[in-house]
């Protein structure tokens, strides 16, 4: 007997079971009786059955655990669709699995309705309170091309906090329009509202206007200028020859043990390529403040301050599950793609303390600093 045939057998006899128990067990005050049954579709794992027997009474009353009223899956398919999507399959790509394994045509359409049911904890996610005080907030962005009445590159935020115990967490993301300041203050005004009221230092590249939407919001935070970023700019205007001492020597001027050797490092990258690069060494002096600013902080945690690469990486994730679409249909389905990402991402580090942030030393100074800038008690 072929495996489908055996399952639906035994759905059938369960839901005989369950009638029965409802009728003479559950509700026998009830005037009802059995009626007969209705057939339809199921598709399970195990393939689809196409003329389930369904029982049904009188009265219209009895409904069974098996699946929900009017679905057409098992639960298991919703479940397995979702996490293929989670993980970056298309929707024509997840309706060519389901094909494969189940014998059966799913549309891209039928695919992304199935996908909308995390579409009812978007919003609330997105809403959901955050923790009073972050040690490191990071921001950065990215463009996908998103479809409206027409198809155009919108930009997609995320921002990232490291709580008080060393954890990495997406604290919001947020979708449509282009980069700008005015959209920057909007959503760290967003992060206030929810109810982060404390951060360190935040980290970000240099967008214009970015670091003043920052300390607009939080003025009693640090900004740190992504030094690698920093770094990127400056070395395509450097000749090939030049780039290797170039890059060495800028080195020393965020690798340091301590600020004033940092200093002196820079002084002596100003001294040497003055001359051949003014404007780039300029462009190093008038950002120097920022780009140092991490040295306010623990030796054990400034590995994680000094750049965006943590948020990049988290950003470049995002760019392979939307990379498989050549435009995202709508704002929904990239709020989707993001929120299912964001979750698993929390999930992950929720229990994983970054190194350096859980040592007992390193927490104290932390704390003293909360406490010097906003004469706060602990939270804990």
């Amino acid at each position: 007997m072929e495996m489908s045939k055996f399952i639906q057998e035994r759905l059938e006899l369960i839901m005989r079971e369950e009638i029965h128990n409802f009728l003479t067990v559950e509700h026998p005050e009830l005037k009802n009786s059995r009626n007969g049954y209705y057939t339809r579709t199921l598709d399970t794992r195990f393939g689809r059955i196409e003329d389930l027997h369904v029982p049904r009474d009188r009265e219209g009353e009895f409904q069974t655990g098996i699946f929900e009223p009017y679905s057409r899956r098992d639960a298991w398919l919703e479940e397995t669709i979702i996490a293929m999507y989670k993980g970056g399959m298309s929707t024509r790509e997840v309706g060519q699995f389901v094909e494969r394994m189940l014998g059966v045509q799913y549309s891209p359409t039928t695919i992304s309705n199935i996908t909308n049911i995390v579409l009812q904890d978007v919003d609330a996610w997105r809403k959901r309170p955050l923790k009073r005080r972050y040690s490191v907030v990071y921001m950065d962005g990215m463009y996908v091309a998103l479809k409206r009445d027409t198809v155009d590159n919108e930009s997609i935020y995320v921002v990232m906090g490291i709580d008080e115990d060393g954890h990495r967490e997406i604290l919001g993301y947020y979708v449509g329009g282009t980069e700008s300041a005015t959209s920057c203050r909007e959503i760290f005004n967003d992060l206030r509202a929810r109810g982060l009221e404390e951060i360190l230092i935040g980290v970000a590249d240099g967008l214009t206007g970015l670091q003043e939407a920052f300390l607009s919001v939080y003025p009693k935070a640090d900004f740190q200028r992504c030094v690698v970023h920093k770094l990127r700019n400056i070395i395509v205007k450097v000749r090939a020859k030049d780039k290797p001492t170039v890059l060495a020597d800028l080195k020393g001027v965020y690798s340091s043990e301590t600020y004033e050797e940092t200093l002196g490092c820079f002084k002596q990258f100003e001294s040497k390529w003055n001359a051949k690069y003014p404007r780039e060494v300029q462009s190093w002096r008038e950002d120097l403040d920022n780009l140092l600013a991490f040295y306010k902080y623990p030796a054990a945690i400034r590995y994680a301050i000094y750049t965006t690469n943590a948020i990049e990486r988290t950003i470049k994730e995002i760019r392979k599950r939307v990379k498989p679409m050549n435009s995202i249909a709508n704002l929904e389905a990239a709020e989707k793609i993001v929120y299912l990402f964001a979750t698993g991402y929390n999930e992950k580090w929720s229990k994983r303390a970054l190194r350096g942030f859980a040592d007992k030393g390193t927490q104290k100074r932390l704390r003293e600093m909360f406490a010097e800038r906003y004469g706060t008690e602990e939270t804990k």
